[in-house]
């Protein structure tokens, strides 16, 4: 009798720890791009307005890049590798500027996440193979893509790192 109790109560806990397998996705490379960018574009836009306007021009050392200068670079980075990625012409965009106000730079910054949102939407991952011109020289478009996570992560850490050394915890740092 109490073989019979044990045998349903194992198949229970079997079953209740059996994990299903995620389900496949016709184009893993440009869904988790897009999944990635909403959690990149929040923080990273987030870390840009933490810091205060008067420390735009803010290095850490003499040899290093000022605030404004990283947010510029995000903004060149976003443009081109987004574009580059989902084989999409890039904006035509003024240039965003070092020196610009924090604004104008933080605006621009939006603006090239929201470049990036509408070319992954357009992403497949059929052109993965295919080659591509990315800063003078040729590259895959998966390779793009890694390359465009990488940044996102990147330049994250650097603007963290940045709000860090002037006493401001960085968004992914508050409770």
């Amino acid at each position: 009798m109490k073989r019979l109790h044990v045998i349903p109560a194992l198949l229970l806990l079997a079953a209740a720890t059996v994990q299903t397998a995620p389900a496949q996705t016709k184009n893993p490379v440009s869904s988790a791009l897009r999944d990635i960018l909403p959690g990149r574009q929040k923080n990273t836009i987030a870390a840009v307005e933490a810091m205060p306007a008067d420390k735009f021009n803010y290095k850490p050392t003499p040899d290093q890049m000022t605030f404004g200068h990283l947010v510029a670079h995000m903004v060149v980075a976003n443009d081109t590798f987004c574009s580059k990625v989902a084989d999409v012409p890039a904006p035509k965009v003024e240039e965003a500027k070092e020196t610009d106000a924090k604004d104008k730079l933080v605006a621009a910054l939006k603006a090239s996440f929201d470049f990036c949102a509408d070319a992954l939407s357009k992403m497949d991952d059929s052109k993965l193979g295919e080659t591509t011109e990315l800063f003078g020289s040729q590259t895959s478009h998966a390779s793009a893509g890694i390359r465009l996570a990488s940044s996102w992560a990147d330049h994250y850490a650097e603007a963290a790192m940045y709000l860090r050394l002037n006493g401001i915890l960085p968004p992914t740092a508050k409770k």
